[in-house]
């Protein structure tokens, strides 16, 4: 059993490469570490190697160099990777993914049927799940008679039913209105304070991306930035450094910002500069560049 101190996930200099057409470097030199019981977001733009990390990351791909642990595991030493994937990570996709014939209850059971369990222990937890995730009312009815909000608990509750120690999930918010998507984060902070479930999260949502322990920025297959997420003003301020406006003003590009009350007399004024300044911190307190 590895130590509780061994990080739960342990990226190392990964490296994917596409080959079909011409080469694509989905992934180049990517290394982080998360603890147990943290919860993280991955953010970046389309393309830039989210989707592809966390399909690794699930042995759902293999790359082309590099590592990954899980739970003390190195996944390119794992004989029985459906095994792995059964009894280690769970997945929430931002389509659900239920079986339309199958009730709430009967999804929630599906990963269990590789678990030495009877019929009866697959149905009490997969009860019991759908009441953590506050879907007691619902065990019996269809994904569609289910809202999407209440689909979507049904998927958490089902990524929860081996136990897993890691749970994998993108864009999980993506088909949700806002309130459902807000309910939704509520409900995995809530499960990480109560039962310390690890979790990974794509989003593109950053009022998601701050409800989450730790933020890890992504760009053309590399991490730019790592850091923790702190209160909602330097959150803003940590937004504005990496935003045009904020590259403008680091680079005192007086041309693009003349317009702006930062420029006086052709040059930055004394805000100006001092906001720049606050800005250059922060990126330098994300960067993961040496």
């Amino acid at each position: 059993m590895a130590s509780t101190n061994t990080p739960l996930l342990e990226v190392r200099d990964l490296v994917k490469i596409y080959k079909d057409g011409p080469s694509l470097r989905a992934l180049d030199g990517v290394s982080f570490a998360v603890q147990r019981g943290e919860l993280v977001a991955v953010m970046g733009p389309s393309g830039c190697g989210k989707t592809t990390l966390l399909n690794i990351l699930g042995a759902l791909d293999q790359p082309t160099s590099g590592s990954v642990h899980v739970g003390g595991q190195d996944l390119g030493k794992v004989g029985n990777l459906d095994r792995f994937r059964a009894q280690t990570v769970g997945f929430v996709f931002q389509l659900h993914n239920l079986i339309p014939t199958l009730t709430a209850v009967e999804n929630v059971e599906v990963p269990m049927r590789s678990l030495p369990l009877s019929s009866g222990e697959r149905t009490e937890r997969a009860r019991e799940l759908l009441e953590w995730v506050g879907l007691t009312h619902r065990t019996d009815h269809f994904p569609a008679q289910l809202s999407a909000g209440e689909r979507q608990r049904v998927a958490v509750a089902r990524a929860l039913s081996n136990r897993p120690e890691l749970i994998l999930a993108d864009e999980p918010t993506g088909n949700l209105d806002s309130e459902s998507g807000d309910n939704l984060i509520d409900l995995l902070r809530e499960l990480n304070a109560e039962h310390g479930v690890t979790m990974l999260l794509v989003t593109h949502d950053r009022h998601v991306a701050r409800a989450m322990h730790r933020v890890l920025t992504m760009q053309d297959g590399r991490l730019l930035s790592d850091h923790r997420v702190e209160d909602p003003l330097t959150e803003d301020l940590r937004e504005l450094a990496w935003s045009h406006l904020g590259e403008c003003l680091l680079a005192e590009d007086i041309v693009s910002l003349r317009s702006l009350p930062f420029v006086r007399d052709g040059k930055l004024t004394e805000e100006g500069r001092h906001l720049a300044r606050i800005l250059e911190q922060l990126r330098v307190a994300g960067s993961l560049e040496d």
